[in-house]
């Protein structure tokens, strides 16, 4: 009989904690796309000011319905570049904030509707036609699926109750001293190693303690080393990254393990003090649709929510000593780290708006290492005793942005092949259209210094002449590119409007180059090879305007 029961209770609860996660999964989906742009706005807003980094990582987390996304997220930003260490130690505090609000929402009592809250969001998924009212039912079915997992998984654990050789084996966890509460706290985070989800153990604990078969005491316990139990994640993701991505994993762990230490030396005082703030019985057993449950959900989310907040204020006014002990605990490297984008495949596929942030930031980079390598040949231009390290760091750039363009059309490809917003999808396109121009930018200017080079190599150079017509196109095609630059930083989709009088400006000198040298040779004075590496030259910054302007295009919005 008591295998029959076993088989049941673990049917139920793993089905029920697998539509909980999957609740949680479509949540999270539906208000990332829902929340479009402002959410990726917010990445931006996490300046060194540590309450704003705070808020920004409580308000994404609510968002992304998960710590552990945000804080992997955190660490993928800071291995990039894209975020400095003092501002990820703001976002990553406010994480542990904003996962709190799941336990918020189970507190509300709808568990018996969570199925046909299911069915009604999940007809109008099927059959609307707007993407916002798809992802808004998305939201919704989500936020069913949990209330229907959680009560699958109270009917799971009301099936211990009724069985003394299961419940007595629970009731051997036991907060009542500091040994206990440590143990407690053990079992809770290697739980959530384990699912990988402090909401979905959350889920667990209050399904335990709302049908009698832990205590509250215990239940709190368990909460507590849930928070240590995420950190696992973040810290498997700063495996091989970079030194100041590791730094941040570290702080997420000392961040919870100084936090529990504290509270558990207090425990007692600080699970009475709970239960008077929310001023709820958990003794108390109230009948909910014909069963005795305990009214214990209120409690366990604020103990959850006080614990985050409060460690949070107290680490706050430290945080600069933080940032200086991680650095000397956690020395730099010997050479110079250079964060790869590959490195955070995995890290932030999961967040889609964001990722197209990431690959965004990097698409910026591509266009200021071009803006770099223009300036650096027309110093080559320039000179009379052409500089071999600066040749060489221009063609190395251009290697680079190769590279780049690689490692973005994986990324990229990547994340269009998963459950992407329609937005997203259109903007994801348009930066792999970006970042192929960008490369064919680069390839043209590093050809432009092996015209010069070869005819250097051939005792020749391009006339006085043609040198001052040739930088005069050069300035005009850097401006050019320069403002197609800031445009793309700016998000300003004005960009054509703004290039036409330059536009104008290079193709009319191109048209008036062409026409004087094509004068120039009836001279019978231009040599040959001078003459095909020029006209190659004005080809070349031809290609450079227009995979320019095929960038600004993408940008605008332009098909």
């Amino acid at each position: 009989m008591e295998l029959a029961v076993l088989t049941s209770l673990i049917f139920k609860l793993i089905g029920g904690l697998g539509i909980f996660l999957l609740g949680m999964k479509s949540m999270s989906d539906g208000m990332q796309a829902v929340a479009g742009s402002r959410l990726r706005g917010l990445i931006s807003l996490a300046t060194n000011n540590r309450l704003l980094a705070t808020g920004v990582g409580v308000v994404v987390t609510c968002v992304v319905q998960s710590s552990s996304i945000t804080t992997v997220m955190v660490v993928g930003f800071v291995n990039s570049g894209v975020m400095q260490l003092s501002q990820a130690l703001g976002v990553i505090m406010g994480a542990n904030i904003g996962t709190t609000v799941t336990g918020w929402i189970l507190v509300l009592k709808i568990g018996k509707y969570g199925l046909p809250i299911l069915g009604a969001a999940a007809i109008t998924y099927l059959f609307s036609k707007g993407d916002r009212l798809r992802f808004w039912a998305m939201v919704i079915m989500g936020i069913g699926m949990i209330f229907f997992g959680l009560e699958l998984m109270k009917d799971a654990c009301s099936l211990i109750k009724e069985h003394p050789s299961f419940e007595s084996w629970f009731q051997s966890f036991q907060a009542k001293d500091y040994l206990g509460v440590l143990g407690c706290a053990l079992i809770g985070c290697l739980l959530t190693i384990m699912v990988q989800s402090s909401s979905a153990t959350l889920g667990i604990t209050i399904s335990l303690a709302s049908q009698g078969v832990i205590s509250y005491p215990t239940a709190a316990a368990l909460v507590l080393g849930e928070n240590i139990g995420t950190t696992v994640t973040a810290y498997l993701a700063s495996l091989g990254a970079t030194t100041n991505a590791r730094r941040a994993a570290y702080f997420h762990i000392i961040f919870n393990l100084v936090g529990v230490f504290w509270i558990t030396a207090i425990f007692h005082w600080y699970i009475d003090l709970v239960q008077w703030v929310i001023g709820d019985d958990v003794t108390k057993v109230i009948m909910v649709d014909g069963k005795p449950t305990y009214n214990t959900t209120a409690t366990i989310a604020a103990t959850h929510s006080i614990f985050n907040i409060t460690n949070t204020l107290l680490f706050l006014p430290f945080l600069p000593l933080f940032v200086k002990l991680l650095e000397k605990f956690v020395p730099a490297k010997a050479y110079k780290e250079k964060p790869h984008l590959t490195d955070l495949d995995i890290r932030i596929l999961e967040t889609p708006l964001l990722a197209i942030e990431q690959s965004q930031k990097e698409i910026e980079k591509m266009g200021d290492g071009c803006i770099k390598m223009m300036d650096w040949l027309k110093t080559l231009y320039s000179q009379d005793d052409r500089d071999r390290s600066l040749a060489e760091r221009l063609h190395h750039r251009e290697r680079v942005l190769d590279s780049v363009h690689d490692e973005l059309s994986v990324f990229i490809t990547s994340l269009l092949s998963g459950n992407v917003p329609h937005a997203a999808a259109e903007e994801a396109r348009r930066q792999l259209r970006m970042a192929d121009e960008y490369e064919s930018v680069s390839d043209y200017l590093a050809n432009l210094d092996k015209f010069d080079r070869k005819l250097r190599d051939a005792e020749l150079r391009f006339t006085v002449e043609q040198r001052k017509d040739l930088l005069e196109l050069h300035e005009l095609l850097e401006q050019h590119l320069d403002m197609v630059n800031d445009s793309l930083k700016q998000r300003n989709t004005d960009v054509i409007t703004k290039l036409e009088t330059i536009g104008l400006r290079i193709r009319n000198l191109l048209k008036a180059l062409r026409r004087k040298h094509l004068d120039d040779l009836s001279s019978g004075n231009i040599r040959p090879q001078v003459s095909v590496a020029y006209l190659a030259a004005l080809n070349a910054y031809a290609r450079v305007r227009d995979h320019s302007r095929n960038i600004a295009e993408a940008v605008s919005g332009e098909k």
